[in-house]
């Protein structure tokens, strides 16, 4: 066997060797552009044109149809990474006979285990600068314009160009309408003036919502947003969206315990399906009294098929009148010990650590403070840096050192090198920490008030629209009214 061929069988090529982020790609054209070794690409010593930027090439092109004029267009495809994302394939395409042109995005990693839905509030124009990744499977919404963009095209761009771009498709046959169909005409371009009053900066604040079921879909934060300016939310599939992507419909049909009463402290398997393979396997769930606080149900799903691993805290009981706002002075690593329930619901804020948690992101957690603040930490660091094994290479060097300077705050908190406050603002009063004094006395490291709910607040929880009272009598009339009728 010759060299060569031993050399081939040793390599192996990872993803890492075909997607690489746009400043690599750069690099392996700077050799053939910066004029020190000969121009377009041949040398200038000996006039042979460079064989290795065939080997290299940073652009694949295909020969495809076009479906405009049906002669033959060219497809260019780009693989790279996105920071703070994933590997995706930009790919456009071109028609020298007609003209006509195209481009898309195309995640190249595979649907995700649970699906994700961003929320970003747009208060500035410098807003209309975030990134956004928007997958062929993801529904765009901006919520004051009452307008949505159904799922299709996949697009890489940012917030001006995605609110653009649908206020032109809008403007397409609008004279036509104008003619055809008045009225359509008028709520049309009724529209459009608002989308325009928005990409001038006329109507802030004003939301940005993409909802994609694949988790392939982004919105760029950024590490000086405020709690309810960037927003991120992960759930679990419908049977309908498992279907429209072509995985298996998830079985809803949940075992549930013989008796009506939950036993405390005794663990129940239910049959679920993973949301990351659709094969069946097994969640657990046990109840647990707190005490001095209330019981919380902890629950666990593992697939022994993928390694799919979840883990979530639910609170329960009645909805209380106000929401709480508990604030602990972290002085000593014996307040890092502290037990610390964080619901579904709450939102953690550390002035200190300039760090702060939506409501949502993390779920329900019963940990320690320490705890909750390395997994705060790994899950931010994983998602900026280690997406890939060169994610992050494409930052700019300030907004590097940013990201270095608050990860290195984290980590001293953790340590107990720095004291820091942490905040949980919970609407409906399910968050929890522990006492290091006796439960009848007052904790001097611990502040609790009592606040009413903001009208978002009442909105986002689905309270204004909920009738604990007098819905038997409106029921009764309803049927009373249509057998009348």
């Amino acid at each position: 066997m010759s060299g060569a061929e031993e050399s081939g069988d040793s390599v192996k090529q990872s993803s890492t060797d075909f997607f690489e982020s746009i400043g690599h790609k750069a690099e392996h054209l700077a050799p053939v552009t910066n004029g020190t070794n000969g121009v377009n690409g041949v040398n200038g010593t000996n006039g042979v044109a460079h064989t290795e930027d065939d080997d290299e090439k940073v652009v694949e092109e295909i020969e495809s149809l076009c479906m405009n004029c049906h002669e033959n267009g060219t497809t260019r495809m780009l693989l790279t990474k996105i920071p703070y994302f994933r590997e995706v394939i930009l790919m456009s395409f071109s028609c020298d006979k007609c003209g006509f042109a195209n481009s898309e995005i195309q995640s190249a990693g595979t649907i995700q285990p649970k699906g994700s839905s961003y929320l970003l509030r747009l208060t500035e124009m410098k807003d209309f600068e975030r990134q956004v990744v928007k997958s062929d499977t993801a529904i765009v919404k901006f919520i004051e314009l009452d307008l949505e963009a159904p799922a299709g095209r996949g697009q890489l761009t940012n917030v001006e160009g995605l609110l653009t771009t649908i206020v032109d498709d809008l403007e397409l046959g609008q004279e036509a309408r104008k003619e055809q169909a008045p009225e359509v005409y008028a709520k049309i371009d009724e529209i459009i003036k608002k989308g325009r009053a928005m990409l001038a900066g006329e109507s802030f604040p004003f939301r940005l919502s993409v909802d994609d079921p694949a988790g392939n879909s982004w919105i760029t934060p950024n590490m000086r947003d405020g709690v309810g300016k960037w927003e991120k939310h992960e759930y679990v599939r419908s049977p309908e969206q498992n279907e429209a992507l072509g995985l298996a419909a998830t079985n809803p049909n949940t075992g549930a315990p013989e008796d009506d009463d939950i036993i405390p402290d005794q663990v129940y398997e239910f049959p679920a399906t993973c949301p990351g393979c659709m094969h069946p396997c097994t969640t657990n769930m046990k109840m647990v009294d707190i005490p001095h606080f209330k019981a919380v149900v902890l629950m666990s799903t593992v697939c022994t098929d993928c390694g799919y691993r979840s883990n979530d805290v639910k609170t329960g009981g009645e909805i209380p009148e106000l929401g709480k706002k508990i604030t602990l002075r972290v002085d000593t690593a014996e307040d890092l010990a502290r037990d610390i329930l964080k619901s579904e619901s709450c939102s953690l804020e550390c002035p200190e650590l300039h760090l702060q948690v939506n409501p949502g992101t993390l779920g329900g957690r019963f940990t320690t403070v320490e705890g909750l603040l390395t997994q705060v930490r790994n899950d931010l660091h994983n998602q900026i840096f280690e997406t890939g094994a060169e994610a992050g290479d494409s930052l700019a060097p300030d907004e590097r050192s940013q990201w270095n300077s608050f990860f290195e705050g984290i980590d001293a908190a953790i340590k107990g090198e720095k004291k820091f406050t942490v905040i949980l603002t919970d609407p409906l009063a399910s968050s929890y920490v522990q006492k290091a004094v006796d439960p009848d006395q007052d904790d001097p490291q611990i502040t609790t008030e009592d606040y009413e709910r903001t009208e978002q607040e009442e909105e986002d929880l689905g309270l204004r629209d909920m009738k604990v009272e007098g819905y038997e009598e409106d029921n009764t009339n309803g049927v009373a009214e249509t057998n009348g009728a």
